[in-house]
């Protein structure tokens, strides 16, 4: 997942958080798909460099949210239906609007404008392939 996943130590969102909005927006996007190995806990604990306690947390979180699936012995992988089709995505869109909307009123409040999110928003996307 080099390169995958970041976390910002400085940022005020929690560690935890950060993974697990990380994973969800990967599978989300299709960066990550269904049976597709995440790195064990030590492996994702030691490259980002936080406690592997909050790690095993995001993934028994994720594992209950039925986006992962852990097999003992073996790894953990995306689960099979963690992709959400594109007709299930339109039925999301109140829930998107409000993601939206809150970024737009975080960057408003940080003298940023909506001009200024698109831009970057449409050079991430290019940069993700998305």
């Amino acid at each position: 997942m080099a390169g995958l996943l970041t976390v910002d130590l400085e940022h005020p969102t929690p560690i935890y958080a950060q993974l697990d909005r990380g994973i969800r927006a990967a599978i989300a996007t299709g960066r990550l798909t269904p049976g597709d190995q995440l790195p064990t806990v030590r492996q994702l604990a030691v490259e980002l460099k936080v406690n592997a306690n909050t790690v095993a947390r995001v993934y028994l979180d994720l594992e209950r949210a039925g986006l992962v699936q852990t097999r003992r012995g073996v790894g953990t992988f995306v689960a099979p239906h963690a992709a959400v089709p594109a007709q299930k995505r339109s039925a999301r869109d109140p829930e998107l609007r409000a993601i939206v909307q809150r970024c737009l009123d975080e960057a408003a409040a940080r003298g940023f404008t909506a001009d200024d999110v698109v831009r970057l928003l449409k050079a991430l996307a290019d940069t993700k392939g998305g």
